[in-house]
C-alpha cells in the first residue's frame, strides 16, 4: 500500500545458502562450451591446463577481495552500493545502469539455450521449433517467478536443490571419465598456428576468466545474510573453492576422454564425453544437466536483481516503489515483477539486447576492478579502528592488486582488439551521468 511504512530487509540466508548461490552464479552454461574455445586458443594440453589453473587462482584473488568487502559492507545491492558509498552515486550509476537493465537479456539468452536442449528430450520431433522453445522459456520463468514471489526462503530452497543436483551430475560425468580407459585415439596435438605461446595462453585465459565469473553477485544479498561478517567470506570462499575443484576435474575428464584435439573440435564438449560412456543416453544426460544448470542461474538472477534495484532506489535513482519489501516474505514484489517482465520481453527482442550486452563488456571488467578497489577505501576509512572482527584478505594489498591488475589488462585488451564496441560501451558509461541528474530531479529526497 502506498501509505504503508517501509519494511526493512531481514537476514534469512546462511552459509549453505550463500555457497549454493555462488556455485550457481558461476556455473552456468559456460563449462559445457567454453573448454572447446580454450582448447582452440591453447592448442596444447600444458597451456590448456595452465589457463584453467591460473584463471582459478586469479578468481580466488577476486573471491578473497570480495569476501572482505562483503564482510565490511553487508548491504542490499552491495555491488552497486559500495561504489556509491566509497566514490559517488553518479559514478556507481554510470558503471551499472545498462548492466542492471540488460541482465534480463542475459537470463533470457541462457533460458533459451536451456530450452533448446531440453525440448527434444521432453517433446516429440513434430512439435519442435522456435514457438516451443519460447513457450518453454515462458513456462520456466513463470514457475521460478512464483517460487521467488512466495519468499526469499522459498527461492533459496529451490536454489539449493537445483545446485546440489547440478554438482552431482557434473561429478557423475567426472567419475565416468576417470573410471574409463581414457581417449582411444586422441590424435596429434597441434602447435599454436600463429603467435607465441604467451599470446595463445593470454587469449585462453580471458575465456577461462569469464567462465569463473559471477560470484561478485553475492554482494547484492548483503542485507539477506545472517551474521554477514562470518557468513559472507565462508560462503564465497567455499563456493569458489567448489567451483575451482569442479572445473579442474571436469576439464581433466574432457581431455582424458577426448584429448585436447577432441575438445577443440567439440561443439558441446560435455556431450562428447557423456556419449563416449553412456551412448545416445549420454546426450540426454547432458541436456538435462544443462537445463538444471540454466534453472539455477535464472533462479539466482531473479533473487539478486531486485536487491540491486533496492540500492538504486535508496540512492533516489529509481522510483521508491522499487524499494518496497513485503515484511513477511522479504520480497520486493514490484521489483521482482518488473525484472521478470524484462526477462520475458527479452525473449522476443533478444537480438537488440545482445548487441547492448556486447557493447558493455568493455565496462564490465572495469566495473569489477572498481568494486574491488573499494576495499582500499573501506580500509582507509576504518583506519586504526579495532572493532572490526570480520574476514581480512591475506597478503594485503598484493591479492587485490593482482586481481585489479588482471581486470584492467582485460579491459585494455578489449579496447585494443574491439575498439568500436569499446567506444560504444564507453558512450553508455558517459550517458549515465545526465541520467543520474534527471533521476535525482524526478525523485528528490523527502524527509529522513
Amino acid at each position: 500500500m502506498p501509505g504503508a511504512p517501509q519494511a526493512a530487509i531481514q537476514p534469512k540466508l546462511g552459509v549453505f545458502d550463500l555457497t549454493m548461490i555462488v556455485v550457481s552464479l558461476v556455473i552456468g552454461v559456460g563449462i559445457f562450451r567454453t573448454p572447446a574455445l580454450v582448447a582452440e586458443s591453447a592448442r596444447t594440453d600444458t597451456l590448456f591446463y595452465a589457463a584453467w589453473i591460473v584463471g582459478g587462482l586469479v578468481s580466488l584473488c577476486g573471491a578473497l577481495t570480495y569476501a572482505e568487502i562483503g564482510s565490511r559492507y553487508p548491504v542490499p545491492g552491495g555491488f552497486y552500493k559500495v561504489v556509491s558509498e566509497c566514490y559517488h552515486p553518479a559514478f556507481a550509476l554510470m558503471l551499472n545502469w545498462v548492466y542492471v537493465l540488460v541482465q534480463g537479456a542475459g537470463a533470457a539468452g541462457v533460458s533459451i539455450i536451456g530450452a533448446e536442449y531440453i525440448t527434444p528430450v521432453l517433446f516429440p520431433a513434430a512439435w519442435q521449433g522456435p514457438a516451443l522453445v519460447k513457450g518453454t522459456v515462458i513456462g520456466v520463468v513463470a514457475v521460478l517467478f512464483l517460487l521467488n514471489y512466495l519468499g526469499i526462503r522459498v527461492g533459496a530452497w529451490a536454489q539449493n536443490i537445483l545446485t546440489v543436483i547440478k554438482i552431482l551430475m557434473l561429478m557423475a560425468l567426472c567419475l565416468a571419465a576417470f573410471g574409463g580407459a581414457g581417449p582411444a585415439a586422441p590424435g596429434p596435438v597441434a602447435e599454436a598456428a600463429t603467435g607465441s605461446w604467451w599470446t595463445a595462453f593470454s587469449v585462453s585465459l580471458i575465456s577461462v576468466f569469464y567462465t569463473y565469473g559471477g560470484y561478485q553477485g553475492t554482494m547484492n544479498f548483503g542485507g539477506d545474510i545472517v551474521q554477514p561478517r562470518r557468513t559472507v567470506p565462508l560462503g564465497i570462499l567455499t563456493g569458489i573453492g567448489l567451483v575451482i575443484g569442479l572445473y579442474l576435474l571436469v576439464n581433466v575428464a574432457y581431455v582424458r576422454t577426448l584429448g585436447v584435439e577432441g575438445v577443440r573440435g567439440a561443439k558441446l564438449v560435455a556431450a562428447g564425453v557423456a556419449q563416449a560412456f553412456f551412448g545416445e543416453s549420454g546426450l540426454v544426460l547432458v541436456s538435462v544437466a544443462i537445463f538444471i544448470s540454466v534453472l539455477g542461474f535464472v533462479n539466482v538472477t531473479l533473487m539478486q536483481n531486485p536487491r540491486m534495484y533496492y540500492a538504486m532506489a535508496e540512492d533516489r535513482i529509481l522510483p521508491p516503489v522499487f524499494r518496497r519489501v513485503n515484511a513477511r516474505t522479504q520480497v520486493q514484489e514490484f521489483a521482482l515483477v518488473f525484472f521478470t517482465a524484462v526477462v520475458l520481453l527479452s525473449v522476443f527482442f533478444l537480438g537488440t539486447f545482445e548487441k547492448i550486452v556486447n557493447y558493455v563488456m568493455f565496462i564490465d571488467s572495469f566495473s569489477l576492478a572498481t568494486v574491488a578497489s573499494t576495499l582500499f577505501v573501506l580500509r582507509r576509512r576504518a583506519g586504526k579502528d579495532q572493532t572490526y572482527t570480520g574476514f581480512s584478505v591475506p597478503l594485503y594489498p598484493v591479492v587485490p592488486l593482482v586481481f585489479i591488475g588482471f581486470l584492467l589488462s582485460v579491459t585494455l585488451n578489449v579496447l585494443i582488439t574491439d575498439t568500436a564496441s569499446a567506444l560504444v560501451g564507453f558512450g553508455f558509461f558517459l550517458a549515465g551521468l545526465p541520467l543520474y541528474g534527471v533521476m535525482r530531479r524526478l525523485y528528490p529526497k523527502k524527509g529522513p
